[in-house]
């Protein structure tokens, strides 16, 4: 009877790890740590195993597949997905098809093993992961993407420093541009409801454009029109009724989201208060829903379609090897019924 030769599982077995980090470490990968690499080189010359060379080539091939990496929002209801990136999927899937591109989507866990998942296992060509969440968290992986020398791209802030390629909105001109409007309908006494840590730089963008939009006014900044709110309709409501419980004198609401804004509107008007009459309502992503809000909401538009097409193109060309900078996409106010004059 043949004897049967030893695979990669056998080594995996033996060694307590995945037969993904068998893979890595026989390779030299340096996503192995030295330790575990030498322990696993230990077991397959015991086992006398010899690397399939047919396999690795066949490997090293491309898949014409491009995944698409989400973060799972709790925040956001059962669909686990803010509804802003879900306009922006949809702008991907098009722009991947239009390039006779599969597009892989999964939810991202921030698993130590996220780039080996879909590089090196050969299920996609490279990677656009979509930036959202404790950005302390996540640009920790990035980084190590970029050790790794991965074809991958971001769609978020775009800061000094950062690893790789990010293609983001600019949220501070477009915030600015926001609270300057509210500015000349006669506001004076603006709250900005969205977290501004260093976790949030989005937020934290569209804070120093109001700060700024201020400033121009010769209107001194009042730290407690500044509240923390985390990106959902709750988060949003519990925000607003904070500021009214503390009893805070404000004229106009703008909510670093779309989702907080509508659940300022919620909030605004449980207390028997008119928008805009009474309390003006800006919010900033322009998701579909915010033009169905009663009355529909004022909001600085990210143009995710095209946000969709330059981040796909721009991830082909970093797959061939070209040269591509971070840049960032222009944001435009869209005015509705939520702002009157006063």
């Amino acid at each position: 009877m043949k004897e049967r030769k030893p695979t990669s599982f056998d080594i995996a077995y033996r060694a307590g790890v995945s037969q993904a980090t068998v893979s890595r470490a026989l390779s030299d990968s340096p996503l192995v740590n030295q330790e575990t690499k030498q322990r696993i080189q230990q077991i397959a010359r015991e086992l006398n195993y010899k690397v399939d060379k047919n396999a690795r080539n066949l490997r090293s091939q491309k898949t014409k597949t491009i995944a698409l990496l989400l973060n799972e929002d709790h925040g956001t209801g059962d669909s686990l997905i803010n509804p802003f990136f879900v306009s922006m999927v949809a702008s991907i899937i098009r722009a991947t098809a239009n390039q006779s591109y599969d597009l892989l989507i999964s939810f991202q866990q921030f698993s130590d093993d996220w780039h080996a998942d879909y590089e090196d296992a050969n299920r996609a060509d490279g990677i656009i992961f979509l930036g959202y969440g404790d950005y302390t968290t996540y640009v920790q992986k990035l980084t190590h993407l970029d050790e790794q020398n991965a074809h991958y791209i971001t769609w978020g802030p775009v800061l000094p420093g950062q690893p790789g390629v990010s293609i983001g909105c600019d949220n501070f001109h477009g915030a600015k541009k926001a609270v300057q409007h509210l500015l000349g309908l006669g506001y004076r006494k603006i709250a900005f409801v969205g977290d501004i840590s260093d976790g949030s730089p989005e937020f934290k963008r569209r804070y120093q454009g109001y700060c700024a939009a201020l400033e121009e006014a010769d209107i001194a900044m009042e730290p407690a029109l500044q509240i923390a709110a985390e990106t959902s309709e709750d988060s949003g409501y519990r925000a607003a009724n904070e500021l009214f419980e503390q009893g805070v004198a404000l004229d106009a609401v703008f909510g670093a989201s779309d989702l907080i804004a509508i659940g300022a509107m919620k909030a605004i008007e449980e207390r028997g208060l008119d928008i805009p009459q009474d309390l003006a309502v800006m919010g900033f992503d322009d998701i579909p829903i915010s033009a169905y809000t009663y009355p529909p909401l004022s909001t600085v538009q990210q143009n995710t379609t095209l946000a969709g097409e330059l981040l796909v193109e721009s991830l082909l060309k970093l797959m061939e090897g070209e040269e591509v900078e971070s840049f960032l996409i222009p944001a435009e106010l869209v005015i509705r019924g939520s702002c009157g004059g006063k």
